[in-house]
């Protein structure tokens, strides 16, 4: 299939061109024109260079394609943006309204949305601390509102005009990023090895990019996804876990706190992800072990580290 990815030179994005591409499917990219868009172009059969909330090149971006993945998002009103004059409008504008005339102009073909499991926040009761695809959305950040937002005109979209519409849900995604400074790990390690301590409290859930990738493009022309869901994480760590692995892997004895609970207060019900072919969710912290190796790695062989 021909597919039209958004966010192609991100980190998700780059990742997922290249498992689209080595399932068979054609790839084309939507990229700004100050992106780094030569890195991806070997996989990409066409590229179109505008901004995900310019809608004048949607149609150009579209043509052809079977499928829209759409994975891209304004993440600068969220980091330290957002408060500032016109950080509202700029996130209406370009995250919600961008999102919801893409799969408006994009229709009648299948729509994937990369969502995100911070669509989640207050745990209803009645789900007992494990929480499936079924709870309501309930955010607590401007991010997952708009994730939430969007994933209910998929559902309009599906229920009401009888579209092939899904989301998938990642927690935080590891993997080496080709910006290593934004590798998950990267700031602890740095820490570490500068200071000589973390004492960073709570964790996180977190999810490997090769399960998000795989996850997405099982959903590629898979009629059984429509108005489907799908939650994707794997392990809970603290903050001090990562922290505590990475110092041993780097052989230093930092100060770290530990004193977090170690496991989360809820969990998330994945069955119906690891269902898909290629969807493991069972690296644990073995492969955020595994991660920190590679990272620390990479870092040394960029002169990062000693």
């Amino acid at each position: 299939m021909r597919i039209a990815l958004t966010g192609v030179t991100g980190f998700i994005g780059s990742s997922l061109a290249r498992r689209l591409v080595d399932a068979g499917h054609e790839v084309c990219g939507l990229v700004r024109e100050t992106s780094n868009w030569q890195s991806i172009q070997p996989y990409c059969h066409r590229l179109t260079f505008g901004e995900q909330a310019d809608e004048t090149v949607f149609h150009d971006f579209v043509a052809g394609c079977d499928c829209v993945i759409h994975n891209s998002v304004d993440r600068e009103v969220f980091e330290g943006g957002y408060d500032r004059r016109g950080g509202y409008r700029r996130h209406f504008i370009g995250n919600v309204l961008g999102s919801l005339r893409l799969l408006e102009l994009s229709a009648p073909r299948q729509f994937i949305f990369m969502s995100t499991i911070a669509v989640h926040h207050d745990m209803r009761p009645r789900w007992g601390g494990v929480i499936d695809e079924d709870h309501p959305l309930r955010p607590n950040h401007m991010y997952g509102a708009y994730k939430a937002s969007v994933e209910a005109h998929l559902w309009a979209e599906c229920f009401g005009r009888d579209r092939n519409t899904s989301a998938v849900r990642p927690c935080q995604v590891y993997g080496i990023d080709p910006k290593l400074d934004q590798s998950i790990g990267y700031s602890i390690v740095r820490q570490i090895d500068e200071e000589r301590e973390y004492l960073k409290k709570r964790g996180g859930k977190f999810v490997h990019i090769d399960d998000v990738t795989a996850a997405v493009t099982a959903l590629v022309g898979n009629e059984a996804a429509r108005g489907q869901a799908y939650n994707l994480v794997d392990s809970y760590a603290r903050w001090g876990d990562l922290a505590q692995m990475a110092a041993e892997i780097m052989q230093i004895r930092p100060e770290i706190d530990l004193s977090s609970p170690a496991e989360p207060d809820n969990t998330f019900d994945v069955g119906k992800a690891r269902s898909l072919p290629g969807v493991r969710l069972d690296r644990g912290h073995a492969g955020l072990r595994a991660h920190l190796e590679e990272l620390i790695g990479a870092m040394k062989k960029t002169q990062l580290l000693g």
